[in-house]
């Protein structure tokens, strides 16, 4: 049955995926490739998509930046059934106003003894996983020092550190985690070990990236995720959030990044990429969904097309695991 304030049916579609900018900047090339992919994922099967903004990250949030996003992604023909601007069975679609589910999450977290304050600040991190013996450098995708468990000793019932002093922080587990990615095939990582604990919330008490995606993609019934290889490693923190609030993980799929020129993540210093200002450069949308599609596999070469015109022919198994690198002038025919 569709839901009278949007075309999403209040039951779970065979595939329901999502659209998750952060307002954090404006959106540019490699975004617009793994929305695309997402949108394809999705429509490809009849499923559906819904639009969440993912406003969390409070001190990088840009004011203008959410319309933006919505300007950028209706530009480039993609489309949602739920989401800010049309609402759903899920609202409301913007993290910020999400705040009292992920804080009942925490708390069933802390009651099974799953979580636990941390007051260490990076550099305390830093200077006790660089002591002797320690294992300080977690192995995918350069995640960097592993937290050292300064904390850890906190069990249920202890007191609190000061407010403000402390975020709180989830017990990896020392186990083998698995998922068969769509792309990457299949992943494998003993958390404990590889990734270590990791911040649930920010010491100001804001539920951080991991906690509050878990909770809106299992509230909102997300069965289909599209993102970059980047954020590997925050799935398997993910499946044990998943599984510590008994939700059933989405299907993962991890596109691989746009790099620049130099090889290196694309980025400010290989010019601009952003999406708007190809739109004010007299770049057509088709022309960003064309290239976007030859770059993953989904086409031969650039031509201009849209969205709707790769639904038909989409196919995983076309899709490439090869790193795509933009030339420093991806549309030199713009007028």
């Amino acid at each position: 049955m569709l839901n009278s304030n949007s075309g999403i049916r209040d039951a779970a579609p065979t595939v329901l995926g999502r659209l998750a900018p952060s307002p954090t900047g404006a959106q540019h090339l490699g975004n617009a490739r793994t929305y695309l992919l997402a949108w394809l994922a999705a429509r490809s099967v009849g499923g559906e998509l819904l639009l969440r903004i993912e406003d969390i990250d409070s001190p990088r949030v840009k004011p203008w930046a959410t319309a933006q996003a919505i300007e950028d992604l209706r530009w480039l023909g993609l489309d949602w059934d739920a989401g800010p601007d049309l609402g759903g069975p899920h609202a409301p679609y913007i993290q910020t106003e999400r705040v009292a589910l992920y804080d009942a999450a925490l708390q069933r977290l802390v009651a099974k003894g799953l979580a636990y304050p941390c007051t260490c600040s990076r550099k305390d991190i830093a200077v006790a996983a660089s002591a002797p013996h320690e294992t300080s450098v977690g192995a995918l995708h350069g995640e960097g020092v592993i937290y050292p468990g300064t904390c850890a000793a906190w069990t249920t019932g202890d007191p609190l550190p000061p407010a403000d002093t402390y975020c709180w922080r989830f017990r990896a587990t020392d186990q083998t985690l698995g998922f068969v990615d769509r792309l990457q095939g299949e992943q494998k990582v003993n958390s404990a070990r590889v990734l270590g604990d990791f911040p649930l919330t920010r010491k100001s008490g804001e539920a951080a990236y991991q906690l509050a995606v878990v909770v809106d993609d299992a509230e909102m019934k997300v069965n289909q995720v599209v993102r970059g290889d980047d954020l590997i490693p925050s799935t398997f923190r993910q499946l044990e959030l998943f599984a510590a609030l008994a939700h059933a993980p989405p299907e993962f799929l991890h596109v691989p990044l746009v790099y620049g020129s130099d090889g290196r993540r694309l980025a400010k210093r290989h010019g601009d990429t952003r999406l708007n200002t190809f739109r004010k450069q007299g770049v057509l949308p088709q022309q960003i969904i064309g290239w976007a599609a030859a770059s993953i596999g989904l086409i031969d070469r650039p031509i201009d097309i849209q969205p709707r015109d790769l639904v038909a022919e989409f196919s995983f198994a076309k899709l490439s695991r090869s790193q795509t690198v933009v030339s420093d002038d991806p549309f030199p025919s713009r007028s």
